[in-house]
Order: C-alpha cells, then sequence, then structure tokens
C-alpha cells in the first residue's frame, strides 16, 4: 500500500489534520493494517516538503493545537497519476508461505513441509471463516466487504496452491522411497 497516495486520496476530501486522517484511513480501508499516528505525522512531513499538501491553519478545540492539511495542485496531480498507473503483477514470489514450505523440504524433507501446509491449511480456512461473517453481518458496510472479497480471493489462491503443493509434496515421498 502506498500511504502518501491514501493520505493524498483522503485529503481530496476536504483539508483534515492528522488524527481525522488517521481515523478516516482506518475506517474506510477497514481491513488494511492501521495506520500509526507517528506514520501519519511522518508522511504529511514529506508530503509538505514535496509541496503535496499545505497547512491550512491550527485548530485547538479543547486539546492539544492540530494542524489541518489540504491537498495542493500538485498533489491532486500526483494522485490522479498514481490512480491512473496499472499495478504490475508482482515479477517475483515474495510469500513467506511459499519460501517456508520451500526451505522446510530442502532442511526437513517432504513430512515437515507436508505438517506445515496442513497447519497453514487449517488457518486459512479459520480466516476465510471470519472473513465471510464480515460478508454476511449486516452492520457491515461496503468497505468492509470489498475488503473481505480481497482477502477471500487472495485466501482461496493460497488454499488451492496449498492443495496442489500438497500432492507435489506426496509426489516427491513417492520418488525418494526405495
Amino acid at each position: 500500500m502506498s500511504t502518501p497516495h491514501v493520505l493524498l486520496g483522503l485529503l481530496a476530501a476536504g483539508p483534515m489534520h492528522g488524527y481525522e486522517l488517521k481515523r478516516a484511513h482506518d475506517q474506510r480501508l477497514p481491513q488494511a493494517k492501521p495506520l500509526a499516528f507517528g506514520q501519519v505525522y511522518a508522511t504529511l512531513g514529506r508530503l509538505q516538503r514535496d509541496g503535496l499538501v499545505t497547512s491550512t491553519g491550527q485548530d485547538q478545540d479543547g486539546g492539544p493545537e492540530r494542524t489541518s492539511f489540504a491537498l495542493t495542485d500538485a498533489g491532486r496531480a500526483r494522485l490522479d497519476e498514481w490512480l491512473g498507473q496499472v499495478e504490475p503483477p508482482a515479477p517475483y514470489v515474495t510469500s513467506t508461505l511459499f519460501a517456508k514450505v520451500a526451505v522446510a523440504v530442502l532442511v526437513s524433507g517432504e513430512q515437515r513441509a507436508h505438517d506445515y501446509l496442513v497447519a497453514q491449511r487449517t488457518a486459512h480456512i479459520n480466516r476465510l471463516r471470519a472473513l465471510t461473517a464480515v460478508k454476511t453481518d449486516p452492520d457491515s458496510g461496503l468497505g468492509d466487504v470489498v475488503a473481505a472479497d480481497f482477502a477471500i480471493l487472495h485466501l482461496d489462491a493460497d488454499l488451492r496452491w496449498v492443495a496442489n503443493t500438497l500432492a507435489r509434496v506426496a509426489d516427491l515421498h513417492r520418488e525418494l522411497q526405495p
């Protein structure tokens, strides 16, 4: 995820201070990893330095002083450019799941890989159940449902890979038998 671009997108709705941006992020991208306040403010500092946002004033409102930020024309242009770019498919396999299975086969043989894949399948199925509950909850908003769909489809792809790899590990076991 590109935190700077997401913050630019949130600021497209109007000026906000860091606390509001964090809250808007966590509400609008409900299944994404929540942003830390420090990450929000550090990113805002870089965006301001680069001329993509500008401070629009300060507000105390009974608490600590908060600086509001607004999107500049350059920020809107950068956001539009980012939204128009197609995300290229990942050129490399960067999954920890894949790496663990590959290393398990190398280090411990097929039984360790098999056991790990079976345990991982169980974890994926449990996560699928939780995400399905989100989708069927009448209180779930569109953002929750879209995020759950995204995660479910990725988990489904992982589960298909796990099933395929379990079959390959079984084939490896048969090949290694005398």
